[in-house]
C-alpha cells in the first residue's frame, strides 16, 4: 500500500502536508468526521491516485479562520484523478480510469439526487443536504488535496474522460471541472445570460473569471468583470472583459460609461460573504454589499445568479447578527424589481459532460482564462499564501508530477 500525503488546515493562516492514512473502503474517525458517518462502509467507493487538485476559493474562507472547521482537516473539494482501486459494488468504473469528480458528494438515489439537486444530496451529510470533500460542517469526507482520494458512489459520480491520451493534452482545463467552470457557468445560466446579454460579475477571482469565460460562451454581448485588485482585472481584461474597480466608487456609474446606460440584463456575485464595500468603504468588510450593489445594477425583471460562498457560522464576522450569516440584504429593492434570486451549491453533473465536450473540442480555454498555474502538493503552503495575497492565479496542486510531464 503507497504512503499519503495530505494539505491540512492547521489553524488560522496556516496549512501544512503532512502524513496521512491511504483511503479505505469505510470511512474513518477524523478532523472534521460527523460521528453519525463513522464506520460508514463504501463498497460503491473508487480510490484515486490525484492528478490534479485545486486550491479554491472557499478553501481560503476556512484557512482565514472564517468558519468552525477544526484543526487537521485535510482540504480540497476540485479532484481530477487516475482510478487505481474500486469497490466491490463498483460497475462501470475501472482501474485505469481518468475522471473528474464533482465538487458535491451525491447519492444518486435520494430524491435531490433524482431531481438534478446534486449540491443538496439528503444522504451523504447526517447534519443537513449537500456534501463535499475536505470542508467544514459537510459530513467529514476526506479531501482531494492529497496523493490519493477516496470518492464514493463512484459510479454516479465520476465523470469519465472518453480518450485518456487526448485528456491529458488538455488536463488544467479539464481539472477546472470540478467546481469553478460549473459554478461560474452555473452562475450565468442562473441569471439568464444568453445571447446578446450584458453581464455583470462580481469578482474577479478565478470564480469570477470563470464566470466570465462562460457568459461569452453563452452568447454576451459584454461581460462587465469588477474587483478590488488590479492584477486580477488585468487577468479579466487579457480575455475581452469590460472591467470594474470598485475602490473608485459605486458600480453604476462605470456601467453607464462602458454599455451607456447604468444596468445590465443578468448580474453574477462571485464573491460571497467575505465582501468589501465599494469607494471610500473598500478596505472595510462590508458582507452584503455585492448583494445589494447586483440588485441595483440589475435591470427590473433581470436575474441574479449567486454562486459565492454565504455560511451560517463565521466566528470572524464584525458583527453579531453577521456571525449568523445574517445580512442587511435590500430585498425591498430585489422585490421592487421583480429579481429572481438562484442560490446554493453549483450542482456540477448538470454542465459537467457539456463543459468536458466544450474543451475537447477547443470551444472554451478556460484554464487560460482563470491563469491555471501548477505547483506541487509539497508547495501547498505558499500557493494558500500567494492565493490569499490577490494573486490572479488558480493554483493547481499536482502530486504526482503528472501535469507537468503533461506540459
Amino acid at each position: 500500500m503507497p504512503g499519503n500525503r495530505g494539505v491540512a488546515y492547521e489553524g488560522p493562516g496556516k496549512v501544512e502536508v503532512r502524513e496521512t492514512d491511504y483511503p479505505t473502503f469505510e470511512l474513518k474517525d477524523g478532523p472534521g468526521v460527523n460521528p453519525a458517518n463513522v464506520g460508514r462502509k463504501l463498497p460503491h467507493a473508487a480510490i484515486l491516485k490525484t492528478v490534479a487538485t485545486n486550491i479554491c476559493g472557499s478553501d481560503q474562507h476556512m484557512v482565514r479562520g472564517r468558519t468552525t472547521a477544526p484543526s487537521g482537516l485535510v482540504l480540497g473539494h476540485e479532484i481530477t484523478g487516475e482510478v487505481v482501486e474500486t469497490g466491490p459494488d463498483v460497475e462501470y468504473i475501472k482501474t485505469g480510469d481518468l475522471v473528474s469528480v464533482p465538487f458535491n458528494i451525491a447519492c444518486g438515489r435520494c430524491r435531490n439526487c433524482k431531481e438534478g439537486k446534486t449540491g443538496v444530496c439528503e444522504n451523504v451529510n447526517p447534519d443537513r443536504p449537500g456534501s463535499a470533500y475536505g470542508y467544514v460542517d459537510m459530513g467529514g469526507w476526506v479531501g482531494g488535496q492529497a496523493d490519493y482520494v477516496l470518492v464514493p458512489y463512484a459510479d454516479w459520480n465520476l465523470l469519465k474522460f472518453p480518450d485518456k491520451d487526448r485528456a491529458m493534452e488538455k488536463i488544467l482545463d479539464l481539472a477546472m471541472l470540478a467546481d469553478i467552470f460549473p459554478t461560474g457557468f452555473h452562475g450565468c445560466v442562473s441569471a439568464g445570460v444568453k445571447p446578446g446579454s450584458t453581464v455583470y460579475i462580481a469578482g474577479a477571482g478565478p470564480v469570477g473569471l470563470a464566470a466570465a469565460a462562460s457568459a461569452f460562451l453563452l452568447g454576451a454581448a459584454v461581460v462587465i468583470v469588477a474587483d478590488l485588485n488590479k492584477e486580477r482585472l488585468d487577468q479579466a481584461h487579457s480575455f475581452g472583459c469590460e472591467t470594474i474597480n470598485v475602490a473608485l466608487g459605486e458600480p453604476k456609474d462605470q456601467i453607464l460609461h462602458i454599455i451607456g446606460e447604468p444596468e445590465v440584463d443578468c448580474a453574477v456575485d462571485a464573491v460571497g460573504f467575505e465582501a468589501r464595500g465599494h469607494g471610500h468603504e473598500s478596505e472595510v468588510e462590508r458582507p452584503a454589499t455585492v448583494l445589494n450593489s447586483l440588485m441595483d445594477v440589475t435591470r427590473a425583471g433581470g436575474a441574479l445568479g449567486i454562486p459565492g460562498l454565504y455560511v451560517t457560522g463565521d466566528p470572524g464576522a464584525a458583527d453579531e447578527a453577521a456571525k449568523q450569516g445574517s445580512l442587511s440584504i435590500r430585498i425591498g429593492l430585489g422585490w421592487a424589481k421583480s429579481h429572481s434570486f438562484v442560490t446554493g451549491q453549483c450542482p456540477v453533473m448538470r454542465y459537467n459532460r457539456q463543459l468536458m465536450m466544450a474543451i475537447l473540442h477547443d470551444r472554451v480555454q478556460i484554464a487560460k482564462a482563470v491563469n491555471a498555474t501548477p505547483i506541487p502538493l509539497d508547495q501547498a503552503p505558499r500557493g494558500y499564501h500567494e492565493f490569499d495575497e490577490g494573486a490572479a492565479r488558480k493554483y493547481v496542486l499536482d502530486p504526482h508530477g503528472m501535469l507537468t510531464r503533461a506540459s
